[in-house]
């Protein structure tokens, strides 16, 4: 199962909410749907190198707020925040809708598992080795507080005539274990050889339990209730 489920998708609403957060009858949530999507993605273009890990879309009937968290919210806000009324201007003409924009900073971007796999791609179209490169993700992240980091990068690695896969895993990555807090993040890396693959998954602890939790405070925002860990009776 942990080989074919995406672990965001596997936790949504039982440990985790929803990235699009809102309401809507037959006829109009294909088109909300869509632009969500489009909203994401003209975001994550413009600010390519501005380490994005997610992006939030929350809607009323006045208007659709969107945050947006990031390692460098700086880039976003600009100067006295020109670049984010300028980004909130665009948006309501790509949308015709309200539009207010939120930044929220990512304090510890090395135990994100979107922004460890964009790192690894800027690195790889660096033209570093791929193995080093995997190597100093896994220990940075170790470093860290992660109880555990799993990567996987897959495609014409070192420029080899056919495609491989390699993976590379260090401490406990239980992707079955729903109350475990399982970050997934998957990017590209384009090449001269052609495009790579990376998948990252990180282990930031338990949900259930507070005092792990404290490496991980940039996880998904969400309401968790605190049910006491099941036990076996014997």
């Amino acid at each position: 199962m942990g080989q074919k489920v995406r672990p965001t998708g596997f936790r949504v609403a039982v440990m985790t909410d929803w990235l699009s957060q809102w309401y809507a009858n037959k006829q109009d949530f294909s088109e909300l749907l869509v632009e969500d999507s489009k909203i994401r993605g003209f975001i994550k273009k413009r600010y390519a190198r501005s380490g994005i890990a997610r992006i939030k879309i929350e809607r009323t009937r006045e208007q659709v707020t969107v945050y947006i968290y990031s390692a460098r919210v700086g880039m976003i806000i600009g100067k006295k925040g020109q670049e984010v009324d300028k980004l909130t201007k665009d948006l309501e003409n790509l949308t015709h809708r309200r539009i207010e924009v939120k930044t929220m900073e990512i304090n510890r971007p090395e135990v994100d598992a979107q922004l460890v796999a964009e790192d690894i791609a800027e690195q790889l179209e660096k033209r570093s080795s791929f193995r080093r490169t995997m190597k100093r993700a896994i220990d940075q992240t170790m470093e860290n507080g992660a109880k555990g980091v799993k990567i996987q990068l897959s495609g014409r690695l070192g420029g080899s005539e056919m495609a491989r896969q390699e993976k590379g895993i260090a401490g406990s990555m239980p992707l079955s274990t729903l109350r475990a807090r399982i970050e997934y993040g998957f990017t590209e890396a384009t090449t001269a050889q052609g495009h790579i693959g990376i998948k990252v998954w990180i282990n930031n602890g338990d949900y259930l339990n507070p005092e792990e939790n404290d490496n991980a405070a940039n996880a998904q925002t969400g309401k968790v209730s605190k049910k006491p860990a099941r036990q076996n009776k014997r």
